[in-house]
């Protein structure tokens, strides 16, 4: 592999990282809105912590968290 190759597989990756990082936000968010409807409604904590795979203390981690 010469050095031009790597550095265009190095800016690829870093591309696809950004973009996996932004869905990641993206997804969060839209989790995060649902977990609080599905409170709203009278949803469990534990029901919702199953449903979305995630612990107890989990759920209430990303109630907890300030936006980003």
């Amino acid at each position: 592999m010469t050095d031009t190759e790597a550095i265009k597989g190095i800016r690829k990756a870093a591309r696809r990282r950004e973009r996996a990082d932004r869905a990641r936000r993206e997804a969060t968010s839209e989790l995060l809105r649902f977990i609080r409807e599905a409170q709203g409604a009278g949803v469990s904590i534990s029901q919702i912590a199953r449903e979305a795979g995630l612990s107890r203390q989990g759920v209430y981690d990303l109630l907890a968290a300030r936006p980003s």
